[in-house]
């Protein structure tokens, strides 16, 4: 089944196109992409990046979450689903051999051995959501339009797609963007482009923009906390543990039926509803988060890992989605119902509307509100 593009994502494309060169702006040493998608019911965001010479132009879905940036390429292929552009045709000599530093890179975790130093260098990559890649590590231009108009060519980790799940892929790839040495700005920082900080501001609206290095990090009204020295969170970005707060009460995995307690409101809870753990009802169906807001309190997020607590207030409009069905839902998922037993999840619609960097540098995370509609030091609007 051939997915459909909505008109507010047609939108996005159309206007990200006509308002940027095919390359990201550079702002100082920072490089800024537009980003096209929202939280609902798009339900993801990405980037249209090109790669190559002469650049073809990609969608790669923003991952903070990994490090591998991949595309589905021009090759045997099992499994593969439809992608939005013609597949990444690999250009001759472009595969890394296995003795080549940055397959040992990829390979960190587990026993790196060469049979053959003429072996190409492969990966395999497994994600939450219970999908998978795998594939060849490539080099290939990754071009940035510098500030005197020339082209630098940072050598761009692409890989040779054998294997994903699903029939269509509203994406070409995947950017990204972890903690790992084999990060797109990990190799941005070592060949000095820019500094190892990754920063996103998306818009309550859809959009917004993504940017690598930090000229663009706010000088003021910043709140930074620590990135967690766990080893378990070694390759993720994490502030550490954190209290939920909903208005001034303390809950916890098993206390998020509080946020049920709305006897006083004409919501009314639905459980055929399933588009989000929990999701409520009203007379008739709602049209905007605008109509239902006043029922919930904020949501505060409260970090412990450093010398003293940091707090992220998030307002109602910024956790809670309208259903196709016309239903208010809560985006906090309960992380018992998929086996995380204590964490409860958080998503892409907590952070809208703020910058949220992550600085790799300093070991740093931090956040604050912003206006996401706009590219920084622009004039160019994306919607």
């Amino acid at each position: 089944m051939k997915r459909e593009v909505g008109d507010q994502e047609l939108k996005w494309r159309k206007q990200a196109k006509s308002n940027s060169s095919p390359f990201p702006t550079l702002v100082g040493t920072s490089a800024v992409y537009p980003v096209l998608g929202n939280v609902y019911p798009v339900g993801y965001y990405y980037v249209d990046i090109r790669i190559g010479y002469p650049p073809k132009p990609f969608y790669l879905d923003i991952d903070t979450g990994s490090d591998l940036t991949w595309l589905h390429c021009d090759a045997p292929c099992l499994q593969c689903p439809e992608v939005p552009h013609p597949l990444y045709r690999l250009i001759e000599n472009s595969h890394i051999l296995c003795p080549d530093p940055i397959c040992a890179i990829v390979h960190a975790l587990e026993d790196h051995q060469c049979e053959k130093p003429t072996d190409h260098c492969d990966y395999e990559v497994e994600y939450a959501d219970q999908g998978s890649s795998q594939g060849l590590l490539v080099k290939d231009v990754f071009p940035l339009r510098s500030s005197n108009g020339s082209l630098v060519g940072p050598r761009f980790c692409g890989f040779d797609q054998e294997g994903s799940s699903g029939t269509t892929s509203p994406t070409d790839g995947v950017l990204g963007l972890g903690r790992g040495k084999s990060s797109i700005v990990s190799q941005l920082q070592r060949i000095g482009l820019v500094r190892n900080v990754i920063g996103h501001c998306f818009s309550s609206n859809g959009g917004g923009f993504l940017f690598f290095g930090d000229d663009l990090v706010p000088s003021s009204g910043v709140v930074w906390t620590p990135m967690s020295r766990d080893p378990k969170n070694q390759n993720h970005y994490s502030p550490g543990p954190a209290e939920l707060f909903f208005g001034k009460q303390s809950i916890s995995v098993k206390d998020l039926h509080i946020m049920k307690d709305l006897t006083k409101t004409p919501l009314k809870i639905t459980a055929s509803d399933e588009t989000l753990s929990i999701c409520w009802k009203g007379a008739k169906a709602f049209k905007s988060i605008t109509e239902v807001k006043k029922y919930f309190k904020p949501v505060i997020l409260s970090f412990m890992n450093g010398k003293k607590a940091q707090r992220m207030e998030i307002p109602p409009e910024s956790y809670l989605i309208i259903s196709e069905f016309g239903n208010v839902c809560s985006g906090i998922l309960n992380g018992t119902e998929i086996g995380l037993e204590d964490l409860n999840l958080i998503g892409d619609n907590f952070f809208q509307d703020r910058t949220v960097i992550y600085d790799n540098e300093k070991q740093e995370i931090g956040w604050a509100t912003a206006n996401c509609d706009r590219l920084p030091k622009s004039g160019i609007a994306l919607l």
